[in-house]
């Protein structure tokens, strides 16, 4: 989530008019068990791990061209939205209800005004680290300096940005090249 607001930082300093077509995009679910293939930490064949959430960048130029870019996929950086999706989500025939993925898209900007973190879940119980944080101090706002689960909350209403199911994403972001562009219709 700190990699990805870093990414919105630094659109909004080297190409500001961009920042609008731009997108953090979380993953999860009610029980926060979301599984995703093609990660580096994914075990098998298919590099297969179950999050509790995940967060990537997106950025969607026009409507039918939308780039992600996760920093913990297998996939080439960026990937075509397509691409990334059919890799990365597949379908939610296959999966049982619980596992269905769901996605909070939060525009940049608000992703840049609204989301701090304080790196709580970032450390064990005893308060030790499960990895080095981040060199840099924790990404806090005037109003918070954790909300962080207010972006992994699925509740349509409640956190920033808007929710979709899988399908309603890919409606929402990919557009599939018109395939009667250069034909002519009899009437």
């Amino acid at each position: 989530e700190e990699n990805v607001w870093k990414l919105c930082e630094q659109v909004k300093k080297t190409y500001p008019s961009e920042l609008p077509k731009c997108y953090a995009v979380f993953v999860s679910n009610e029980r926060r068990t979301v599984p995703l293939w093609r990660q580096k930490a994914g075990r098998g064949d298919e590099k297969l791990v179950i999050w509790d959430y995940h967060v990537f960048f997106m950025h969607n130029p026009s409507p039918n061209r939308c780039l992600v870019f996760d920093l913990d996929t297998t996939l080439p950086f960026p990937t075509y939205f397509h691409k990334y999706v059919t890799e990365t989500f597949r379908s939610d025939y296959a999966l049982t209800p619980e596992h269905h993925r769901f996605f909070r898209v939060i525009p940049a900007e608000k992703y840049l005004a609204e989301f701090s973190s304080d790196r709580r879940h970032m450390r064990r119980p005893d308060g030790s680290w499960i990895k080095p944080p981040p060199s840099y101090p924790p990404i806090q706002t005037s109003a918070s300096t954790h909300s962080l689960d207010d972006f992994i909350c699925m509740k349509p209403g409640k956190g920033p940005g808007a929710v979709y199911d899988l399908l309603h994403f890919v409606q929402q972001f990919y557009k599939p090249p018109d395939r009667n562009i250069g034909t002519k219709t009899q009437n």
